[in-house]
């Protein structure tokens, strides 16, 4: 039996949650090794850092999740085309699926909004 349609709504905030916690996760291991970040810390991983701490805890609670999942888009794809494709085409083979689906997720995060679970909603802005 499938999930009834009545659920979207909450399922779509439970992705956004997920999603936003392991995103958020990125930069944490950034700036305080947990895990281990394992290359140095250069300016552009700084600003995705900071990017990742604060964007992924603003999705976290979904407040403003139409820009800032549209912002954090475009910050995947071009970690995508700037780390990944330069060692091939395939996702699979240039270690860059995560940037992908987050690329993607963001994206329809940025048209759908937060979900009936996020401060957004709350406030009346879904």
């Amino acid at each position: 039996m499938p999930i009834p349609a009545t659920w979207s709504a909450r399922l779509l905030s439970a992705m956004r949650v997920v999603v936003a916690l392991v995103f958020f996760s990125h930069g944490i291991s950034k700036f305080f090794g947990l895990p281990p970040f394992p290359m140095p810390m250069t300016p552009l991983l700084t600003a995705a850092g900071v990017l990742e701490v604060v964007g992924g805890g603003l999705l976290i609670v979904g407040l403003f999740t139409r820009p800032v999942a549209f912002v954090l888009s475009g910050m995947s794809a071009v970690a995508y085309f700037m780390a990944h494709m330069p060692q091939g085409p395939f996702p699979i083979a240039n270690g860059g699926e995560a940037a992908v689906l987050y690329c993607f997720v963001f994206l329809y995060l940025a048209a759908a909004g937060g979900g009936a679970w996020s401060v957004d909603a709350g406030r009346g802005r879904v």
